[in-house]
């Protein structure tokens, strides 16, 4: 593919150099340290006495909440669909005010390579942000509660990375599509914020409404009530904030075997304990499949679209 990897260098030297990278960066690792800091002097505290359960204290530095703080995992799920937003909401249309669109393609570059390279540098610039806040914010968490990570652990804080970069290059791919729809990177930006909220904010009090409008509840008939708490449960997994918060829930916390409503003839007889990493993973494979799902139906939407388009000097 001619010019991909002119495109990819291009494009991550754009982003590491840009000031809204710095500043998405800085205000995600302030908002990392300070939760890991009141994470890591509870679990400093809980761990101090001598029948203290030690069991993956590390992976609490990262979902551990204080009274005044949330934990660095909803951090990144409230502060990541921002991060991919400022990184494609121009990616297309700013070129095409700058009219730089028109002499890249004059030269010997594919189409498919201007957005494939662009999709990618995106991707990686995500991976290398949060692989070096992870990294920093482990450290210091390190360093306070003295208990050094096991291997399960690393496996566990690894695959929240790749649901992590994934979850944001979502939103990324879902800006670069409205930067090619959109004339106007203003416009653009709008239209991404528009879902962002709406997703954030919204999408469970919509679930709620289309689920008591569909089903009526009656009190006396735990079929209903069972009813409408599943299809809330199904309607708000089409948020990706949700799928995110629902799959590192489960692998960043070894303790949780099922998502959604459990009935007390499930409890009985079950064993109390961790579930190995394989488990894990079943829990939230449906989860983890969907948000890459979506993340790849809107690049491939933007793909198509982009080739499709007419592009003149």
């Amino acid at each position: 593919m001619p010019g991909l990897l002119a495109v990819f260098r291009k494009e991550m030297a754009d982003q590491f150099a840009s000031k809204r990278f710095l500043i998405m960066f800085t205000l995600i690792l302030l908002a990392g340290l300070s939760a890991t800091y009141t994470a890591a002097q509870a679990i400093r505290v809980a761990v101090s006495s001598a029948d203290a359960d030690t069991s993956f204290v590390f992976l609490k530095l990262f979902t551990v909440s204080s009274g005044s703080l949330p934990s660095f995992v909803s951090f990144v799920g409230f502060l990541g669909p921002l991060v991919g937003l400022s990184m494609g909401f121009d990616a297309i249309n700013g070129e095409y005010a700058r009219g730089t669109l028109s002499r890249v393609l004059s030269q010997p570059i594919f189409r498919d390579s201007v957005i494939n390279g662009k999709f990618l540098a995106g991707v990686t610039t995500i991976a290398v942000m949060l692989t070096a806040i992870a990294l920093l914010l482990g450290g210091l968490g390190l360093r306070m509660i003295g208990i050094p990570p096991t291997g399960d652990e690393i496996i566990r804080l690894f695959l929240f990375l790749v649901i992590a970069v994934v979850y944001v290059a979502f939103w990324m791919a879902l800006s670069i599509l409205f930067s090619i729809l959109f004339r106007q990177p203003a416009t653009s930006a709008l239209a991404g914020i528009a879902f962002w909220i709406f997703f954030t904010f919204f999408m469970s009090m919509i679930a709620a409404t289309i689920a008591g409008a569909v089903i009526q509840v009656d009190e006396q008939e735990p079929e209903t009530i069972l009813a409408s708490a599943y299809l809330q449960q199904g309607i708000a997994r089409l948020s990706p904030s949700t799928l995110y918060s629902e799959t590192t829930s489960t692998v960043l916390d070894p303790g949780v075997r099922t998502l959604g409503l459990v009935m007390v003839s499930e409890v009985i007889g079950m064993v109390p304990g961790a579930l190995p990493l394989g488990q894990s993973l079943m829990v939230v494979w449906p989860q983890l499949v969907g948000l890459i799902a979506m993340t790849l139906i809107c690049f491939a939407i933007s793909y198509a679209r982009f080739i499709r388009q007419e592009i003149r000097a």
